[in-house]
């Protein structure tokens, strides 16, 4: 089969997300074109928000140089070279549709381009979660299939609310299917489309291990007692900052480090002033395992509310990869998916006791037991999950 994937995340970063480890699992035996998301206006021109992968497509379409290219054996990389305008500002949805069927047609030409130079007869598209630009690609690329991934919250933030709140059900429901990586997911796609799925989600830190040192990373050296460690984005719209000074305030001789980018909110808070909290700067996916292999216990003090509730948080899978205790926010998704192998707190006072409860009770036997259980969560398990829905949708009939 031949799949073009569509996406909000670029594949040629120094991180991965669904829809790039599914294409490059997925390319181990099928040939894949993923379509790194075209330039808007507004980024080419506001430099500020640029990071060096945006930057770099930038400077390709400036200078007119190949936007197709083989990554794998079986898997391209297309950078549209075409820019679309910036719309999203429009307040009326039913002018922003009008518009953004052009900017879909520009990103559909591109890709067109790209699938006639590979060869691709016919193709599977896979849409992550790019709601916007690639909203009228079935009907003007004509895909064997349209498969919609769901597999993140996106209309709790204001950027998608405005369109997506009435955009994406419309989506979902003229999608020859929906595949989820949350039950909570599935269970909402199914209210809009009845070929919906879940494939869960999977994990490759464990994979990395064997190709990364694990020799103690210096700034884990200086610090003396327990490390209760997090990995991830430090944004306040996942995460309670209450919660987490709660708990840098209690446990007083640990120390609380927290590894990723912080939005506003974090670099605000008070935190910065607690001297058992270590803020370290986002690191590359292959320097994590040295760092998560330190730690006493992982934790995941998530805020509840829209974005979380049903979100299927990829980094427990890598806590317990690792072998290592987790204390997290109860959520849907930790209680149908991860309730026997983490402990789960709905108040700070309960999510302080799980901690120490989780750091008494853990042994060797119970890190082989979580190590087991992660096992589950590859991409390749997903991948098989993702093409037993394809297969079942075909057998349904195309939408």
């Amino acid at each position: 089969m031949n799949f073009v994937f569509v996406s909000l995340q670029r594949i040629n970063t120094d991180r991965e997300s669904t829809s790039t480890s599914l294409a490059k699992e997925l390319s181990k035996n099928h040939r894949v074109l993923y379509v790194n998301p075209p330039i808007d206006r507004r980024t080419r021109l506001n430099e500020t928000t640029q990071d060096k992968f945006t930057q770099n497509h930038i400077k390709e379409i400036r200078y007119g140089l190949e936007p197709l290219k083989k990554v794998d054996h079986n898997l391209w990389a297309l950078n549209p070279p075409t820019m679309i305008e910036s719309i999203n500002w429009i307040p009326s949805t039913i002018l922003f549709s009008f518009l953004n069927f052009y900017n879909n047609k520009r990103l559909a030409g591109d890709v067109k381009e790209a699938i006639s130079a590979i060869g691709f007869q016919s193709f599977i598209i896979i849409n992550d979660k790019d709601m916007f630009r690639s909203f009228y690609l079935k009907e003007l690329l004509r895909p064997k299939l349209y498969i919609y991934l769901d597999r993140d919250y996106t209309l709790g933030f204001d950027y998608w609310k405005r369109h997506g709140t009435s955009l994406e059900p419309k989506l979902m429901a003229k999608s020859d299917g929906v595949v989820c990586n949350s039950l909570d997911f599935k269970k909402r796609a199914a209210r809009f489309n009845p070929n919906s799925y879940y494939i869960g989600n999977g994990g490759g830190i464990q994979e990395d291990i064997a190709l990364t040192s694990l020799v103690k990373p210096d700034i884990l050296k200086q610090l003396k007692g327990t490390i209760i460690g997090y990995v991830g984005v430090l944004t306040a719209h996942r995460l309670d900052i209450s919660l987490i000074e709660r708990l840098a305030t209690h446990f007083r001789d640990a120390s609380l480090v927290l590894i990723g980018p912080e939005d506003d909110e974090f670099k605000r808070s008070n935190l910065h002033n607690l001297e058992n909290v270590i803020f370290i700067p986002k690191k590359d996916k292959n320097e994590i395992p040295a760092y998560v292999y330190y730690f006493d216990v992982c934790i995941n003090p998530q805020v509840v509310n829209e974005i979380t509730l049903g979100n299927f948080p990829l980094k427990i899978v890598e806590y317990l990869a690792m072998g290592k205790p987790v204390v997290a926010t109860t959520t849907n998704t930790m209680e149908e998916v991860f309730s026997r192998h983490t402990y789960l707190a709905s108040t700070p006072d309960e999510f302080i006791r799980k901690i120490q409860v989780a750091l008494n009770e853990d042994t060797p036997q119970r890190a082989d037991e979580r190590k087991i259980f992660s096992r589950q969560f590859s991409w390749r398990n997903v991948t098989d999950e993702l093409l037993k829905a394809i297969h079942d949708i075909e057998r349904n009939g195309k939408k």
